[in-house]
């Protein structure tokens, strides 16, 4: 069993930048992989990056890719997505997940998510 609790959303404008933060507990947590999602409303959830505990090798969506960055700091089970360069396009509420596996890759079976927070980007 993990439990996520995110934090860090809020309202900014666009391109500014914005730092989320995902805290894990539970057992064996360097087995899982983590991920962030996010949903607009109106539309299905979209992957948006991941990252292993271990060697922190990471994975972006092609939407995010140079603008997001994922980290993670072992010692606080902690994971972050710094986000810049924001557009209206990337307001939505995000989630982190936990996945099973290795190899972070949107394709693996999140199986625990936590509840959201939520970021708004205005012109």
């Amino acid at each position: 069993q993990v439990q996520l609790v995110e934090s860090g959303g809020g309202l900014v404008q666009a391109g500014g930048s914005l730092r989320l933060s995902c805290a894990a507990s539970g057992r064996a947590l360097r087995q899982y992989v983590m991920g962030w999602f996010r949903q607009a409303p109106g539309k299905e959830r979209e992957y948006v990056s991941a990252i292993n505990w271990s060697v922190a090798n990471t994975h972006y969506a092609d939407s995010v890719r140079g603008r997001f960055t994922i980290a993670r700091d072992n010692a606080k089970n902690t994971v972050y997505l710094q986000m810049t360069s924001l557009k209206l396009e990337d307001t939505a509420v995000y989630y982190c997940a936990a996945a099973l596996g290795s190899w972070p890759r949107p394709s693996l079976e999140y199986k625990y998510w936590g509840q959201g927070t939520q970021v708004t980007v205005s012109s």
